[in-house]
């Protein structure tokens, strides 16, 4: 079956409304123009393409820790969404909780927006994701992940890392964030989006000096702790994307049809809780 219409589940992209949910008059970044997706524009590209659920994120830009629209795409989607929710550090479990019965599997850390040190005072938090069974996603570039390792270290949370850790390419796979992101995944610890090429790529699509780092990544995690994630509708991109090329790099690099689904719809199955349909 072609890339394009094997059944799938996107672990990664956004919903953006700002007509109907206004942006935070204080944020850094407002989204707009082709970064503005609302829910019933995601459904209609993922119908395209065969996505049968997506796993949507929250977004420091434009929301913040305002869940309003990402929850009400949850709720319009009939089943087919959950979300990563971003919140203050010090939520309440009773804020986690309302989350959790709204769709919410898991809270968003994105250290490139606001730095690791943001982070660091946060082991209370991490525990309540323990205790509701919630999961940590985990955004970082370069080395920060060796400034957050004793936080994660220290904790049980379930990890999820964002866009293949965000390395930089010129500084080649041993750099020490990237060579601690693959012990993670030898170790079991973790789960990885292979997702975001585009965000740490020094070259156009098809992003090839991203690819020895895709690769290293699937051989640490293995397949059954990688996931495949669009990032739609590619916020602060610096050339077009569209959703069908991106595909068709999977298709690259993962040519094996078994491969093909176990990263995009038996993996984030079984990690994510979505109700498995079909997958013929």
């Amino acid at each position: 079956m072609s890339v394009l219409m094997c059944p799938k589940i996107d672990c990664h992209n956004h919903v953006l409304d700002p007509a109907r949910f206004a942006y935070a008059p204080d944020t850094p970044y407002r989204p707009s123009g082709q970064e503005v997706a609302t829910a019933a524009h995601l459904l209609r590209v993922m119908d395209t393409f065969n996505v049968r659920q997506a796993l949507v994120v929250g977004t420091n830009s434009g929301y913040g820790a305002d869940s309003r629209c990402l929850l009400d795409a949850i709720a319009a989607a009939n089943g087919r969404f959950k979300g990563v929710a971003v919140v203050e550090n010090d939520v309440s479990v009773a804020e986690l909780k309302r989350l959790k019965s709204r769709g919410i599997i898991g809270v968003a850390f994105n250290a490139p927006f606001h730095g690791t040190d943001y982070y660091l005072g946060t082991a209370d938090l991490l525990q309540k994701l323990v205790d509701l069974d919630l999961l940590l996603q985990l955004q970082v570039e370069g080395d920060q992940l060796k400034a957050l390792l004793p936080l994660i270290e220290a904790s049980s949370v379930k990890l999820l890392i964002d866009h293949c850790g965000r390395p930089m390419v010129q500084a080649g796979l041993g750099q020490p964030g990237f060579q601690a992101l693959l012990a993670l995944g030898r170790a079991g610890r973790a789960v990885v989006k292979l997702s975001g090429w585009y965000k740490f790529s020094a070259l156009p699509y098809p992003h090839s000096d991203a690819w020895p780092f895709i690769q290293a990544l699937a051989v640490a995690f293995t397949l059954d702790a990688c996931v495949w994630g669009s990032d739609f509708p590619f916020l602060r991109a610096s050339e077009r994307l569209d959703y069908g090329p991106l595909l068709t790099l999977v298709d690259r690099l993962f040519p094996d049809a078994a491969d093909q689904q176990k990263l995009f719809w038996k993996t984030p199955n079984r990690l994510f809780g979505f109700a498995p349909e079909r997958d013929d």
